[in-house]
């Protein structure tokens, strides 16, 4: 079922509709994907991936838009399925390439994109769809179908054109109990099999979990019982951007008589704009600044803030380190109202850890029910498959395992296994009168974003920062007559993070005398600097077992 390809894709064949997912397969993020049809071009979603461990310094990570240069005239619309983060939040910087591309999407989603685009003081074209419409795009014959999901206003997509009808699920669940009574529009799915569906991209990051999700209402209890018993203060922490969690939080807390406050620029910039839209009902008197909880009882006190994934600087984890105006005490309750995200484990639980220390009672997914997945498990997916009846089909949304658990449902369910496509990112499948096959692969390479400025670090450098961190550094200065290469004073040997003895140094200066004398051209200079300095780390990770990051100085005598 596997498909992979290295070859650039040859021109697009008549007739045919070109798909290319940039991003969002083999990761939890970075969801994007490029829709090609007689020349022009529709994007669905473009999200960010959250930098790990492994890349120091990073802000976000971005897809590569490089498949997109000097076509950025022939993109006809993008399509946002929901406003999570990894679905919106590259949009701002795919509209510094054209910032006249209409966006497309529900009302809550282009709401929460606004604030993000002022900030980068874009102000894009939005259209806004709901679920029931249809509308065309170019070549591209669009309808949307409401899906459920831990966000409202989340929409799946059916795209027809004379090469076929494809249905790109969103993330999605089906919970048929939600708080906003908005369920997915099964019976969509099913007319759009009965249509013929050519190829179904369904989300698949809880493809390996067997049965079906609980209802989010099934959590009311347990945050129950936390506003119920809890002594002190209750911290929730959730994403920015999950209106149904945080309703059931204010829903829980005004029962227990308890007053509510926001924490944080994206929660409050989020909550906001949700409770102005009428998605988040707040009653009258009930929020207040957090500076005002401070002063009232402990016990009448919830402050809902950002940071469930142990992000460094979100409020949370400021809190768990001392570094907030907010001071955690003995007999505060910390409430982490949603999923471990696939990659942030460590960090989460050096969280829970660092919020226990300072005497809070922490409460998570793993000791109560307070949370419930956005992303349909097995059950739902094999139920879908049902309805759907779908030719071909390729998984989106996953690491690697849950696309192909994912794929191996489809199959279960009767799609034939070389119909079933478990595909890299910049993969590009060609889809004519019901076939698909990998024409080839374009680039989609991380772009690691700092500062708003993409491209500003690069794997070289991150592999830089990461030995930085784990083997030191070492700047070596050095006196050099240029005509003779010598060296005219001893060697200076400044090491951070890295210790050298007088016989490493005896060693190194050997290293250098020699290299020197070996180089063909001039003695002093970059050429001479990056000579000395690759020598010295051969050296250091042969005899030492180290690699620090050398700087070589040479000055002239």
């Amino acid at each position: 079922m596997r498909r992979t390809a290295r070859q650039t894709p040859p021109a697009l064949e008549d007739g045919a509709m070109r798909i290319v997912a940039l991003g969002g397969l083999g990761e939890i993020g970075r969801n994007m994907t490029v829709f090609e049809f007689a020349g022009k071009l529709l994007i669905v979603d473009c999200g960010v991936l959250f930098p790990e461990e492994h890349h120091p310094g990073v802000d976000v990570i971005l897809p590569d838009f490089s498949y997109l240069k000097d076509r950025w005239q022939d993109v006809v619309g993008l399509v946002l399925t929901h406003g999570h983060e990894d679905h919106i939040g590259g949009v701002p910087y795919l509209l510094k390439h054209r910032n006249d591309i209409p966006v497309i999407s529900a009302k809550l989603t282009l709401a929460f994109l606004k604030t993000k685009l002022e900030e980068h003081r874009i102000k894009g074209k939005m259209i806004q769809v709901k679920e029931g419409d249809r509308r065309k795009f170019g070549p591209f014959d669009v309808e949307f179908l409401a899906v459920n999901h831990s966000i409202p206003d989340g929409l799946a997509v059916a795209i027809r054109t004379p090469a076929g009808l494809v249905l790109e699920t969103g993330d999605f669940k089906m919970d048929q109990f939600p708080l906003d009574k908005r369920i997915t529009d099964l019976a969509g799915f099913a007319r759009l099999g009965e249509e013929g569906v050519d190829l179904f991209m369904p989300d698949s990051t809880n493809a390996e979990v067997p049965g079906f999700l609980a209802a989010e209402a099934d959590l009311i209890p347990a945050i129950d019982q936390v506003m119920r018993t809890a002594p002190r203060r209750v911290v929730v922490s959730s994403f920015a951007s999950h209106v149904h969690r945080i309703q059931q939080i204010i829903d829980s807390a005004q029962k227990y008589n308890r007053k509510v406050a926001f924490v944080g620029r994206s929660m409050v910039r989020n909550m906001t704009t949700a409770r102005e839209l009428g998605y988040l009902k707040i009653p009258r008197g009930m929020l207040v600044e957090a500076k005002e909880l401070e002063k009232m009882t402990p016990n009448k006190a919830v402050l809902i803030c950002t940071g469930s994934q142990g992000e460094p600087m979100a409020a949370l984890a400021r809190m768990a380190n001392g570094d907030h105006q907010i001071n955690l005490t003995e007999g505060d309750t910390v409430l982490l109202a949603s999923s471990m995200v696939p990659g942030n484990e460590s960090s989460i639980y050096r969280l829970i850890n660092d919020l226990t220390k300072q005497g809070a009672n922490v409460i998570h997914k793993g000791n109560a029910k307070v949370h419930v997945s956005g992303h349909a498990s097995a059950g739902e997916l094999v139920y879908c498959y049902n309805l759907v009846r779908p030719r071909n089909v390729m998984p989106v949304h996953g690491e690697y395992r849950h696309l192909k658990a994912n794929a191996a449902l489809a199959v279960r369910t009767g799609v034939d296994p070389k119909n079933a496509f478990i595909v890299e990112d910049g993969t590009s499948l060609d889809l004519k009168d019901g076939v698909v096959k990998v024409s080839g692969s374009v680039p989609a390479a991380y772009v690691y974003v700092e500062n708003m400025i993409p491209g500003a670090a690069t794997e070289e450098s991150l592999q830089d920062r990461l030995r930085l961190a784990e083997d030191g550094a070492v700047t070596v200065l050095l006196i050099v007559n240029p005509d003779t290469g010598k060296i005219e004073e001893d060697p200076e040997y400044f090491a951070v993070g890295f210790n050298l003895t007088e016989k490493d140094m005896a060693k190194a200066t050997g290293i250098v005398e020699k290299t020197i004398s070996g180089l063909r051209g001039e003695k002093t200079g970059p050429v001479a600097e990056k000579a000395i300095g690759e020598a010295l780390l051969r050296w250091s990770d042969r005899a030492l077992r180290r690699k620090p990051v050398y700087t070589v100085i040479i000055v002239e005598a």
